[in-house]
């Protein structure tokens, strides 16, 4: 989720500036159609990254058990989770006002009735639970401090043999990420390449 600059938003502010400006993406994700409402002061209004495409078509869900998507914007990535597995109970978090009425819009709108959405600064709105998998496409142009408190919050809030799974920009911050991952968790893989983008994988000994 980077930001912009200027005098444009930042999608990790809490309350976006941006007249509000909605738009629809219809899209196909793992063999399933999905419709996504979007807007002004979010990552991505006008199509689905490639990034977040990449996380959602390669990621690993648990059979059962409680997920997280941190940073969620509109929900892409745990909306498709929720769809994918029935049986899991997603969380989406994001800090950003918008994102979050976005995302609840958007559970309505593709039935992912074993979804629900929190406002807050990352970890924040979960404080106490823990989880089988995280997943995120992180804010990496709001600063790097930020995408490692990510990865650090995720290991306090996973289950053992949980899996942190993070999209990253293969050129920007993507080889001192996979570093950081191998130093917070003693492992990581590359679950997936395309497009300039790679999904790191670790997991909670």
């Amino acid at each position: 989720m980077p930001q912009k600059t200027g005098s444009q938003d930042h999608y990790f502010a809490k309350h976006p500036k941006s007249k509000l400006e909605l738009g629809v993406i219809r899209t196909n994700l793992r063999g399933r159609t999905f419709e996504f409402l979007t807007a002004s002061g979010v990552f991505s209004k006008k199509r689905l990254d490639l990034g977040t495409r990449l996380l959602i078509e390669s990621m690993i869900l648990p059979d059962e058990g409680r997920v997280l998507d941190i940073g969620c914007g509109y929900g892409a990535v745990g909306i498709a989770a929720a769809v994918f597995n029935p049986n899991l109970h997603v969380v989406l978090v994001d800090v950003n006002e918008r994102a979050v009425w976005l995302a609840r819009e958007n559970i309505e709108i593709n039935s992912a009735i074993n979804a629900e959405v929190k406002r807050g600064h990352l970890y924040e709105p979960v404080r106490g639970l823990s989880f089988s998998c995280v997943f995120s496409n992180p804010p990496v142009s709001a600063g790097m401090e930020t995408v490692k408190a990510i990865i650090a919050g995720a290991s306090e809030h996973m289950l053992h043999k949980a899996l942190l799974q993070m999209v990253v920009k293969s050129k920007v911050g993507g080889k001192r990420l996979q570093m950081i991952f191998k130093e917070t968790f003693g492992n990581v893989a590359i679950l997936a390449r395309k497009s300039g983008y790679r999904v790191l994988v670790a997991q909670k000994e």
